[in-house]
């Protein structure tokens, strides 16, 4: 098996590139240490003034979660890996670099939130965003309740929370989520450049603009609400029969509340 995360520089750029592309770039618990520990590299090189992040292949930036790794955590487990999660995006968050994230194919769930992480996102015609957590029975456990409504705004993050609904790219960039859509065979030029620009920009004023923007967030209390209930939901029968009827590629037949 090759390396999962693959990072590399080339003219002042960290190229970091989910590298599961049989798997549409699944997340494991080793990837989001990958990720972070390459974060943190470029961190202290000073060398490399901008982050892009993509997906090995051309069908996905990232699938999410891998789904078949955590179908018998317990509640501890799942709260570690959802502490786990904003450990690693809040690296990316707090990098006083820029980073892109170049989104090929699916960015789903915790990809799509991969990607919210970002400070810019740039989608090929070909790609589709979503939350669909909601169809497992469970909801976004790597910030997507703090970021995406800071994003697209509450009534739209609702929808695609609750709903579990996917957006093509046009809708992605109509409602903000995103900054640019290009055609396939040139989102790679494309972010090259803009991550060029800002390569080649005052690094310290950019570091000021990101610092000052993010800081609007209220991350921690967040996130910890967010990891507490993440957990909590892999104890529900509707999770159990959420990641069964994944797995088997049907429909789940949830729960219905008992009348009071």
């Amino acid at each position: 098996m090759g390396e999962e995360v693959i990072s590399n520089i080339e003219e002042g750029i960290c190229w970091i590139t989910l590298n599961r592309p049989e798997k549409l770039n699944a997340i494991t618990p080793s990837m989001l240490e990958e990720i972070q520990k390459a974060i943190k590299s470029v961190e202290v090189d000073d060398d490399v003034r901008c982050v892009i992040i993509t997906g090995a292949g051309e069908r996905a930036f990232s699938a999410g979660l891998d789904i078949s790794m955590v179908r018998g955590f317990s509640r501890e487990e799942a709260l570690e890996l959802s502490r786990r999660g904003h450990s690693t995006f809040l690296s990316i968050m707090g990098l006083p670099k820029p980073t892109i994230a170049a989104v090929n194919g699916y960015a789903l769930g915790g990809g799509c939130e991969l990607a919210l992480a970002c400070d810019l996102r740039i989608a090929s015609q070909n790609a589709r965003f979503g939350q669909p957590e909601i169809g497992l029975g469970l909801i976004p456990g790597w910030g997507a309740t703090l970021l995406l409504p800071r994003i697209v705004g509450h009534t739209r993050a609702k929808e695609l929370i609750m709903t579990g609904r996917l957006i093509d790219a046009e809708e992605a960039l109509r409602i903000g989520l995103i900054n640019r859509v290009v055609q396939a065979e040139k989102l790679i030029p494309e972010t090259k450049e803009l991550a060029s620009t800002l390569a080649n920009g005052p690094s310290t004023a950019l570091a000021e603009a990101k610092r000052l923007l993010n800081s609007q967030l209220k991350c921690e209390e967040a996130l910890e609400a967010e990891a507490e209930a993440f957990g909590g939901l892999f104890c529900t029968e509707d999770f159990r029969e959420g990641v069964s009827a994944f797995l088997e590629r049907r429909r789940p037949v949830f729960r219905r509340p008992t009348p009071a």
